[in-house]
């Protein structure tokens, strides 16, 4: 007789189904035996029950996996933590000229770091969906400008300054496009590369340096920028900016590997950039507004922090009118993306019960 896979699995779940009769606390062969103790019965029927549904289930499952091209023997569910450099993309910093899209205007001196855990489940190998909750730290400064004399001096100038952390979490699909060209079903020694994309939810909370005395650039204050309403947010003289919130949907999306060292256990490399639709990441997305309101909507102790933080020309010894001026860039969204060191785990892989079984259960070798 040829022995193959489904003959494998047949004889696994005959196996289960013999040890589920065998050790059955009571089997029913029609004979009646009377029960000594009906609550000891109904336990007993319990996990009788309990046993027959789970062994019912493996072969059903056995089956229709059976009856696809991707096998489910190599395990389901992942667990992992991911560890790497996170980095800003808005309206603060950059390159020469003016700004750019992407890495194409990154400052890697202000590179922060990120961290996060997810859960995998497959339904197959070449498809996956992921939970993953990330934590990240952003920052973006007008100091980092690197200056060749060119539009990129109207950014030094503004002189603003922002940092972040950043709380995510998001639901992604990750697609596996080499798995049908894989020639055997074991994982170790395996590289898979894959895209993912998704959706997902974000908090922030941007903030800055006030300097009490501008004179003592030593002694300074980190205060949050949002309640300062430094763009004019939520005042009936500019009703066209609304406050905006500081939970947002995002839209993760990239790409990376994953190279197998064991059967259970892989480590990996991710770059995930997230597309947002905010641009107050940085607190900076439009015009100047003239600082006079500030005194109508904030309470006196936070009326000089709002002008202070508003315009910071002056520590540049800069001074000009700047009410209706280019603050920042509304048309271009902030983002932030990472670059990610995986290293994930495979919970019924090739240490679980049945992968033992299936490998004790394979065919002999005949010499």
């Amino acid at each position: 007789m040829r022995c193959n896979k489904n003959t494998r699995y047949s004889s696994l779940i005959c196996r289960n189904l013999f040890s589920t009769l065998v050790t059955s606390p009571n089997p029913d062969f029609g004979i009646n035996v009377p029960a000594k103790n009906t609550n000891l019965v109904s336990m007993r029927a319990i996990v009788h029950f309990g046993r027959t549904l789970i062994t019912v289930f493996l072969l059903s499952l056995s089956l229709w996996s059976n009856s696809q091209s991707i096998s489910f023997s190599d395990g389901k569910y992942e667990l992992g933590l991911g560890l790497g450099p996170s980095f800003f993309l808005g309206d603060l910093g950059g390159a020469r000229g003016i700004g750019k899209p992407f890495i194409r205007d990154l400052d890697i001196p202000l590179t922060k770091f990120s961290k996060g855990l997810f859960i995998n489940i497959y339904p197959a190998e070449w498809l996956g969906f992921r939970l993953a909750y990330n934590q990240s730290f952003i920052e973006g400064s007008d100091d980092e400008v690197d200056l060749a004399g060119g539009r990129e001096f109207s950014r030094w100038r503004r002189n603003q300054y922002f940092q972040s952390k950043i709380s995510e979490l998001y639901f992604g699909i990750e697609l596996y496009p080499t798995v049908w060209l894989e020639q055997y079903d074991d994982l170790q020694g395996k590289l898979r590369p894959y895209g993912i994309a998704g959706i997902g939810m974000f908090h922030f909370n941007p903030k800055g340096y006030y300097y009490p005395d501008p004179n003592n650039l030593n002694s300074k204050q980190l205060v949050e920028l949002k309640p300062l309403r430094l763009e004019g947010q939520g005042m009936s003289q500019y009703p066209d900016r609304k406050e905006y919130k500081l939970t947002q949907l995002e839209v993760p999306m990239g790409g990376g590997f994953k190279y197998y060292i064991k059967e259970h256990i892989y480590v990996g490399l991710e770059i995930l950039h997230r597309k947002t639709f905010t641009d107050y990441i940085d607190d900076v997305s439009t015009k100047y507004i003239d600082p006079i309101y500030f005194s109508q909507y904030l309470a006196p102790a936070d009326v000089p922090i709002a002008y202070q933080l508003h315009n910071r020309e002056p520590f540049r010894n800069i001074t000009r009118p700047t009410i209706g001026r280019q603050r920042g860039d509304s048309k271009e969204m902030d983002s932030y993306f990472s670059t990610i060191f995986r290293f994930g785990w495979r919970l019924n892989g090739s240490s679980s019960p049945n992968r033992k079984a299936l490998r004790q259960l394979r065919c002999p070798i005949y010499f």
